[in-house]
Order: structure tokens, then sequence, then C-alpha cells
């Protein structure tokens, strides 16, 4: 009798533990698999759609743009400015007057003396600012990837190419 119910017991034991397992299984087995997504190819992928769009903006418009030879952002000194060289770090207070508009010529930020951190300015501003001095106006024509990306911000939808005229107040 004892030897029996022990039996008993153990199998309903095994039963137990066959169902807790089988449950776990499952349970593991429907938890959704997160889809890789290679966000790196999708940044190249768009980089090539915004690069033939600026290519034909400027050639469309005559604008003498040139490619910064390091990262691709498009610009166009329009005043070098007469200030002394800067030693341009993350740090320097940039005072500028500026129009930001998309290629369609809408206007999204404009004002007349903003000041920015360059380390805190989007990469196009960090890469396209310091080749003007102060008083120096620069046009600049941002990639997504080097302005906004896929996120957006506020207004700027994901995925938008930004054309700028920047005054270079001053610099600290």
């Amino acid at each position: 009798m004892i030897k029996r119910k022990i039996n008993l017991q153990i199998e309903i034991n095994m039963k137990n533990c066959f169902y807790i397992l089988l449950f776990a299984v499952l349970g593991f087995a429907a938890c959704k698999k997160e889809k890789y997504v290679d966000y790196q190819a999708l940044a190249l992928e768009q980089y090539g759609k915004d690069t033939v769009i600026i290519n034909k903006f400027i050639a469309d418009n005559n604008i003498p743009a040139k490619k910064d030879s390091t990262i691709d952002i498009y610009y166009q000194i329009i005043e070098p400015g007469t200030g002394d060289e800067v030693n341009w770090t993350a740090n320097s207070l940039i005072t500028a007057k500026y129009d930001g508009r998309f290629l369609n010529g809408t206007s999204f930020d404009k004002s007349d003396s903003a000041i920015f951190e360059l380390g805190r300015v989007i990469a196009g501003w960090q890469i396209g600012i310091p080749k003007i001095k102060k008083g120096g106006k620069i046009r600049l024509i941002i990639p997504s990837g080097f302005a906004y990306g896929d996120r957006g911000s506020g207004q700027i939808p994901p995925n938008s190419i930004l054309d700028f005229d920047i005054e270079l107040l001053d610099i600290k």
C-alpha cells in the first residue's frame, strides 16, 4: 500500500513536472522574436537617396556648392569672415543668424541671433560652421543622416534634407 502510494505520488509529480516544462517551453516559444534591423544599411541606403536628391537640387538651382571631403555635407561659403583663427571645440559657443529650410523652400526655423554650443548642434553644423570665421556666411545643404536622421525633430519629418543659410555673428 505504501509502495503503491509512493509510486502514485511519483507519477503525479512527474506529470506536474511535465506540464510545467511544457508550459515553459510554449511560453518561451510564444515570446515575440525581435526582427533584426540593420540600421547601418538603412542609413547608407538613405544617404544614397539623399545624395541623388541633393545633387539634382544643386544642379537645378545652379548652386556652386562643394562637397566636404571628410563627411558628405554640401556647402557654399558666401563670405569667409574676417575674425581670428578659432581653435574649435565642442564647447565653442557660437552666435548665429540663420534660416533653415527644406529643399522645397519652406522655412522650418529662423533666428536673427541664437547662441549654441557647437557640440550640441546637428552634425552638419558641427562640420560646416568651422569653415568660416566671425562675420562669415555659409550655406549648408545637409543630408538627413547629418541632421535629424530617421527620427526627425518637431516639425522636421524623418529623413529630411536641410538647407541652411548661416551667418556667424560671434564665437567664444
